[in-house]
């Protein structure tokens, strides 16, 4: 009951903003340690900055589980736009 509460509250993400969201955790990933070689159980953590009850600005910390993300990327990727497909190979990404 607890779980689809939760899952009810958090609002739906786009596969378009999904993909968003993994090209920005990999650019961090590859900006940092150089390389596109995402290892499968890692999780890049993301900040987003969100109005708090009082109005006030602060800051949430998450992990984006970009490792599953990026495998997910290589398994569809017949099914990827030439668009993203390009995007993953700016980053470094050998099979995009």
């Amino acid at each position: 009951m607890a779980a689809k509460a939760a899952a009810e509250a958090k609002p739906k993400v786009s596969r378009t903003d999904r993909f968003a969201q993994g090209l920005a955790a990999l650019a961090r990933f590859v900006e940092r340690e150089r390389h596109p070689r995402v290892p499968r159980p890692h999780k890049e953590q993301v900040e987003a900055v969100e109005a708090g009850p009082g109005g006030e600005e602060q800051v949430v910390v998450s992990y984006f589980a970009l490792g599953t993300w990026l495998n997910n990327q290589k398994a569809r990727r017949a099914k990827l736009a030439p668009g993203q497909l390009a995007q993953l190979a700016e980053h470094g990404v050998e099979w995009a």
